[in-house]
């Protein structure tokens, strides 16, 4: 049975997501790889999984964002 997902996570995934493909990578296992994050695992969090702050702090630097530019859109 899968898990229900928080609101607040699925803008959070959806967000993750959004920007990985404006940054010109249209797959998340690309993206991963070559960041370092277990290719299921940010699959998961792309999804609206649970994620720590610590593994969302490292994907908004993997972006190369500020976490003003982060949370700028996408969590009206």
């Amino acid at each position: 049975m899968k898990k229900e997902s928080l609101p607040e996570l699925q803008k959070l995934g959806a967000r993750i997501k959004a920007i990985r493909l404006s940054k010109g990578y249209t797959s998340h296992e690309t993206f991963a790889i070559k960041n370092n994050f277990n290719r299921t695992q940010y699959f998961r969090y792309e999804h609206g999984e649970d994620l720590r702050f610590s593994t969302l702090a490292k994907i908004i630097s993997a972006f190369e964002m500020t976490y003003s530019e982060f949370f700028s859109e996408g969590f009206e």
